[in-house]
């Protein structure tokens, strides 16, 4: 499925201009997917999120948005508590999502159809839904990569990296 700019509505999240999805499949898919992801995630059982953007065509992987879970096991364990301000935490995200909408200066720009997918990295023990299949890690062949912004809830802390396919042409 071709997801067109009138698949998309602008809103205002976190502050800033963003557009989101009205594709229903897309939809559901992100409603089940971000239910698993929380269910894992405040079990402490989710360590990494990696969402892979490929060519439709080939399946080549062109980028890889890698986001690293590391989460305070005496909060989850024990029931510590740790405080951070709402304002703080959205302060946060306010930036990690300006530096995303600001990538689209440095990434190469995605000229062809594309296809997504979300691999999701977990402990070993964790009771995977039958829907989920093993994949590959969909690594790309001497990425370029930069290292965004972390993310620190006081639970839950997130570096992210972008890796993106090197174009061979700018070298030249």
């Amino acid at each position: 499925m071709l997801l067109t700019e009138e698949s998309f509505v602008k809103v205002k999240k976190y502050g800033l201009p963003m557009l989101l999805t009205e594709d229903e499949g897309v939809k559901t898919f992100l409603a089940n997917l971000t239910a698993q992801l929380s269910e894992w995630l405040e079990a402490g059982k989710l360590q990494r999120v990696v969402l892979v953007i490929m060519s439709k065509a080939t399946s080549e992987v062109l980028e890889r948005w890698n986001f690293s879970i590391e989460t305070d096991c005496e909060v989850v364990e024990k029931g510590v508590s740790r405080k951070k301000s709402d304002k703080e935490i959205m302060r946060e995200i306010q930036a990690i999502m300006r530096q995303i909408a600001s990538s689209i200066t440095y990434l190469p720009c995605l000229d062809e159809p594309c296809i997504f997918d979300v691999l999701a990295y977990t402990d070993k023990d964790v009771a995977v839904p039958f829907t989920w299949v093993e994949s590959d890690p969909k690594l790309i062949a001497n990425p370029q990569m930069v290292k965004l912004h972390s993310f620190d809830t006081k639970i839950h802390k997130v570096d992210t990296l972008v890796s993106y396919k090197n174009d061979e042409w700018d070298e030249q």
